[in-house]
């Protein structure tokens, strides 16, 4: 499949999963890509937390101002930033000429006792922000690096909930074009990551469902994070000639280890393969790096990985 046309296949795309499963790093090689192939991309952090930006080669959190993070020769980039239900919400009413209320709420420090005031009130603040870049047609993508699974689903739930309860006005308004906005395929997606391992690929399951059935959010692909193909050089035992001359209890160490890293290689193929029979998702797999830090040179490996991944997909994907 071509690159461009999957990362253009919709304006947002949440990437979403367990975690500690590697989101904010597919997040970085999906943005990486796409400044790579000429596409500018917005990468967008909701938690405050610093994986994103490090990965981005950023200093500290991400704040509500965009950061410059790629500048491609292609003429594509990254810029990063964060969104905050506050920040949003201060936006949201001084584009309705009250300035007035937001120097008051912050004044008396009420203002995020008005963020929390409805119950979803503050997953539709960040959501209708998004909302609104998407439309405003500045980038080619916008990914987000969404909370883990249980609050992903929340964020994604919230606005449908918000909707139905509110009598009318603006803020039901909102919610309700934030409904449309998750619903439409050509407009917004959920990218799962995991790892080849029992307990990630459970909750990537559940999760999927729950995405589409409750939060009626079109899923993309599954990432598998961290893996690669059992390699046949493992499956068998090392030769006599391998060997010959090697002390027995290296020898023994060696096919200790070999056994060791090819169960453990099948293990993992295994539940990849379980993966795919409960969800009907093409798999992009990244490989498991040589490093203890994720930083702009090891997202510009995995962004490369993930275009093979891509382009080996079906072009019905």
């Amino acid at each position: 499949m071509d690159p461009v046309a999957f990362l253009r296949r919709s304006g947002v795309l949440f990437v979403a999963g367990k975690g500690g499963v590697g989101k904010s790093t597919t997040t970085a090689a999906v943005a990486v890509l796409g400044a790579r192939l000429g596409l500018r991309v917005l990468a967008v952090e909701l938690e405050g937390r610093h994986e994103l930006p490090r990965a981005l080669g950023l200093q500290g959190s991400l704040e509500w101002d965009e950061q410059i993070a790629v500048q491609d020769p292609s003429g594509g980039s990254v810029v990063a930033r964060r969104i905050r239900p506050d920040d949003a919400l201060v936006e949201w009413l001084r584009a309705r000429s009250l300035g007035a209320v937001v120097r008051r709420l912050r004044s008396t420090g009420a203002l995020e006792v008005v963020s929390f005031a409805v119950p979803g009130i503050r997953e539709v603040l960040v959501l209708g922000k998004l909302k609104a870049m998407e439309r405003a047609g500045d980038y080619d993508l916008i990914v987000v690096d969404a909370p883990a699974t249980g609050h992903a689903i929340t964020l994604l739930t919230s606005p449908a909930g918000l909707a139905a309860a509110a009598r009318g006005g603006p803020v039901r308004r909102n919610a309700e074009e934030v409904v449309e906005l998750l619903g439409d395929p050509s407009r917004c997606r959920v990218l799962l990551v995991t790892l080849p391992r029992e307990l990630a690929v459970d909750e990537t399951i559940e999760a999927a469902f729950e995405v589409e059935d409750r939060a009626g959010v079109a899923l993309s692909e599954v990432v598998i994070n961290q893996y690669r193909t059992p390699d046949p050089a493992l499956a068998a035992p090392l030769a006599a000639e391998e060997v010959a001359g090697i002390d027995e209890g290296v020898v023994a160490a060696l096919e200790a280890a070999r056994l060791f890293e090819s169960a453990r290689e099948h293990v993992a193929a295994a539940e990849v393969d379980r993966l795919g029979e409960a969800l009907a998702l093409s798999q992009l797999a990244l490989p498991l790096l040589d490093t203890h830090r994720i930083g702009p040179e090891e997202i510009d490996v995995l962004a490369g990985h993930l275009r093979v991944a891509i382009e080996a997909m079906g072009t019905d994907a």
